[in-house]
């Protein structure tokens, strides 16, 4: 307040304000004072009429007289006036004799002693109330006497209030008077603020002084800043207009005052906006070669339009930069989204696209990708090598530039051939007047230039110092053609694309390598035999070719085995290991051994890969592998096979049931130390035996059991054939971008039926030869096989004639008429015949010779039981002739 009068006092609201504080605090002064009589007036009064009311009561209870009568009547009234005294809220009440002593006190040491007071009054029968200094204080006291039936009075009661607790009561009611009065201040306050307002409104608060230099500082600033003012009338006059807004809008000195449409030299635009006295917020308007920002806000004093406030800034400069920093943060935009958007997977042809695509619309409207013929295939371009073109992005479709595959031969006046020749960028800003392109394709180079295309860059795409094709960027809707600052964006663009392109490139190499290896280490078609329908699929890797690998191989019997195997890891090595590992099966599988010791063996030669890899490079040895190797025989319909790490094969029964095959795991190949074990299964004709590898039915959206149960749904259908089953399980788990390679066999048993078998136990006797040459003779009779007669019973007779000589019984014979003649001698020996060259002065030593001679094939197997020594011959018509191999051995010219 003392600030407020200090800066007030001089002005009418300051004045008004301390006249309205006097009269305030006068008032509540006197309300004060009257207040304090008036309470002091009925607080006394209250004090006596309460005191008597107290001492009437108590005078007239029942029983007092009785007890006043009593020898100790303090005895009894002690107690009773203490209880009297809380209960009432008087300070004390005193029951006395007519002689004045007390037989009650609230100070128990005061009874018995005689009373402070007047009791005259109360012994002639009235009641009498007084102000005395007792033994409490100062205190209000009424005595009233207690009257007998007839009249006499026989005691007194006196009951008051100390001065204090009558004074207790104004000060209990001071805090409300003083809230009262703090209250009025506080609205005599607004009201002078709200007067004061008004005055401030009308006066400014201001003395003549501080007008004076308040004015002069306005106009002072008014001039000097670097932004135009402009103030206007609501009748279209300009009131106002500082030095920086005459310079900004070419005002002359008297514009003040004018009619804004009288102003020589006003901009049209900039006259309508004045007039117009709407809101206008940073609009751009050119005044001559400036642009200008205008803010422009309505006046309304009192209530009434009066015109409009005006600001102007020259942003001619700033216009200039941020147009150039603009331009900047879109090309590194650009360059930033081309880093994340080209090159996000090694394939040429996509990596093509991606380029064309990051620059249209942003820099180019039409951008096309000419790759020599052999980036696409992976390799490195040659001199004067053709340019396919293998991208094309563009804001239309219909435009007239070539299509993608087209193979172009750019002429040397091209752009194009300049830049794919020099490895620089070329610029050619106006097609329609640049010499030499349009001798390409006249007819097309006409439409392009009627289409509107009428700017180009062609930027080579270069990497390690070798072009591998060009990036064309063609400009139609934007008026302006490329320039040199566009250029540079443009190189810079290619040549960050040319780094993906390159790696693309290179990747595709080495993955065409590795699929070309890998495939010509796979079976190319799969060999004759009868003893299963076979459908097979393989399919390497998107992301890198792999290791996964399958087999079918004839074994002697009618038999066959099947191979599926996998080896960790991608690209050339696991080619190039799976290759070795298939060799190495063929190679086992030909000594005829059981399952597990193909595994076996199998599992000492990676070990020995990656003892031999040791001390080189890290690709040097196996990673890990795994396979699963089955043999079926189609006499017996019994599978035998075994796994090492490799997933369960999947057995499909006649009526559609299927079961995975409970096998052994075994470990994988090249741990050691493990055996594998081998597990047989019978299987009825038609039975589908499926093998695959881990790229079919594990995917990163599905874990292997869901893929197992795929595969299952897909298999359960028993009227397909293996090619038919084949395709429904690549139909429903074979994945559109595989990670890892995927290999199926889907194999349907058949039997070799008991018409197509003989069998016959030879006697352990020399003389046994010739019952069996017969029996196998007049057998072939039966299967329209005479021809084969000679070379068998030759075949028989040295087999069974070795097993009876070298071997143990007992000793069997068997012929299996399939796609060729198998003759099979068992025995329980298990010591192998050898062929070699006899002497021509030997008396033996011929036999296996001869067999071989007759024979397309011949080998020996081992059984738990001995050995089975056989031999395949072709049936007539066939490959083989067994009647010009015998003449041969004998020298003969055939007949």
């Amino acid at each position: 307040m003392r600030s407020l009068l200090g800066n007030r006092k001089k002005s009418v609201a300051g004045q008004v304000f301390v006249l309205q504080v006097a009269i305030v605090v006068l008032l509540a002064a006197g309300a004060l004072l009257a207040l304090v009589l008036q309470s002091k007036h009925d607080t006394e009064r209250e004090a006596r009429n309460r005191s008597v009311s107290v001492a009437q009561t108590f005078a007239h209870s029942l029983g007092l007289q009785d007890t006043l009568k009593t020898s100790d009547p303090s005895a009894v009234l002690q107690p009773l006036a203490e209880t009297t005294r809380k209960a009432a809220g008087v300070d004390f009440v005193v029951v006395m004799d007519t002689k004045g002593i007390r037989y009650s006190h609230p100070q128990p040491d005061r009874i018995g002693k005689r009373f402070v007071g007047t009791i005259e009054p109360s012994l002639n029968g009235q009641v009498h109330t007084e102000s005395v200094d007792g033994p409490l204080g100062k205190e209000i006291q009424a005595v009233v006497p207690v009257t007998a039936p007839d009249g006499k009075v026989v005691g007194l009661v006196s009951a008051g209030l100390t001065v204090k607790n009558v004074t207790g009561v104004v000060d209990r009611q001071l805090p409300v008077i003083l809230l009262a009065i703090a209250t009025g201040l506080a609205l005599a306050t607004v009201g002078t603020a709200l007067i004061s307002r008004r005055l401030r409104r009308q006066t400014h608060g201001l003395g003549t002084q501080e007008m004076t230099r308040m004015y002069e500082h306005h106009d002072a600033v008014l001039h000097a800043v670097r932004e135009g003012v402009l103030i206007t009338d609501g009748e279209g006059r300009l009131l106002l207009a500082n030095d920086e807004a005459k310079r900004l809008l070419g005002l002359p000195e008297d514009a003040d005052g004018r009619h804004i449409a009288d102003v020589p030299g006003l901009d049209r635009r900039m006259a309508d906006l004045l007039l117009s006295c709407r809101e206008a917020t940073d609009e751009v308007l050119e005044s001559g070669d400036r642009l200008l920002v205008v803010n422009q806000r309505p006046t309304h004093p009192g209530g009434r339009p009066e015109g409009a406030a005006v600001t102007i800034r020259d942003s001619t400069e700033m216009q200039v930069l941020t147009t150039r920093a603009e331009t900047a943060r879109r090309r590194l935009k650009l360059l930033y989204d081309a880093g994340g958007d080209i090159g996000t997977s090694l394939d040429v042809v996509r990596t093509a696209e991606e380029l064309a695509a990051v620059a249209v619309p942003r820099f180019a409207d039409f951008v096309t990708v000419d790759l020599a013929d052999q980036v696409i295939e992976g390799e490195e371009p040659r001199a004067g090598s053709d340019m396919r073109r293998t991208a094309v992005s563009g804001i239309r479709s219909d435009h007239p530039l070539y299509p993608v595959g087209r193979l172009i031969d750019f002429l040397p006046s091209t752009p194009q051939a300049r830049g794919y020749g020099t490895g620089r960028a070329e610029l050619v800003p106006d097609l329609a007047e640049a010499p030499g392109w349009e001798a390409q394709d006249p007819p097309r180079a006409r439409a392009i230039v009627e289409y509107g295309i009428h700017s180009l860059i062609a930027a080579p795409l270069m990497a390690r110092g070798v072009v591998l094709g060009v990036v064309n960027f063609w400009r139609s809707e934007k008026q302006e053609p490329f320039d040199e600052d566009e250029l540079s964006l443009a190189e810079e663009l290619v040549a960050r694309a040319a780094v993906s392109m390159d790696n693309a490139r290179r990747y595709t190499r080495e993955h065409a390598l590795a699929v070309t290896l890998q495939r010509s280490l796979l079976p190319r078609a799969l060999p004759e035999q009868s003893a299963m329908d076979v459908a097979h699929f393989y399919l390497p890797a998107q992301s890198g070719v792999g290791g996964d690998w399958f087999d079918v191989i004839p074994l002697a019997g009618c038999r066959v085995a099947l191979v599926v195997g996998d080896v960790v890891g991608h690209g050339l090595h696991a080619a190039a290991t799976m290759g070795r590992l298939r060799t190495a099966v063929h190679n086992f599988s030909s000594l005829d051994l059981p399952p597990d010791e193909i595994l076996a063996r199998l599992d000492d030669l990676v070990q020995r890969i990656d003892h031999d890899g040791e001390g080189d490079d890290v690709n040097g040895g196996v990673l890990g592998a795994t396979c699963l190797y089955a043999i079926y025989d189609p006499v017996s319909q019994r599978c035998t096979m075994a796994r090492a790490g490799h997933l369960p094969p999947l057995v499909v029964a006649p009526d559609g049931t299927t079961e995975i095959v409970e096998l052994p795991a075994g470990p994988p190949l090249g741990l050691g130390g493990m055996p594998f074990e081998t597990a047989e299964l019978d299987l009825a004709e038609g039975s589908q035996l499926v093998l695959y590898t881990d790229g079919l039915i594990e995917e990163r959206t599905r874990d292997i059991s869901e893929g197992l149960e795929l595969l299952r749904v897909a298999l359960s259908h028993p009227d397909r054939d293996p090619h038919e089953s084949c395709r429904a399980v690549l139909d429903m788990l074979l994945p559109p971008r595989p990670t890892d390679d995927v290999a199926l066999l889907i194999a349907r048993t058949r039997t070799l039926g008991p018409d197509r078998v003989a069998q016959w136990d030879v006697p352990f006797r020399p003389s046994a030869v010739g019952a069996i040459r017969n029996a196998a003779a007049k057998k072939l009779d039966e299967w329209g096989l005479t021809d084969l007669g000679f070379a068998t019973e030759l075949i028989l007779s040295e087999l069974v004639t070795n097993a009876l000589r070298h071997g143990k019984g007992p000793v069997r014979v068997r012929l299996l008429h399939d796609h060729n003649l198998t003759c099979e001698v068992w025995d329980a020996s298990s010591t192998a015949p050898h062929l070699r060259y006899a002497a021509t002065t030997d008396e033996g030593g011929r036999g296996l010779f001869l067999v071989a001679q007759l024979s397309e094939h011949w080998g020996t197997r081992y059984t738990p039981e001995g050995k089975v020594i056989w031999a395949e011959l072709a049936l007539p018509g066939g490959t083989g002739d067994t009647e010009a191999a015998f003449a041969a051995f004998l020298d003969v010219d055939p007949l």
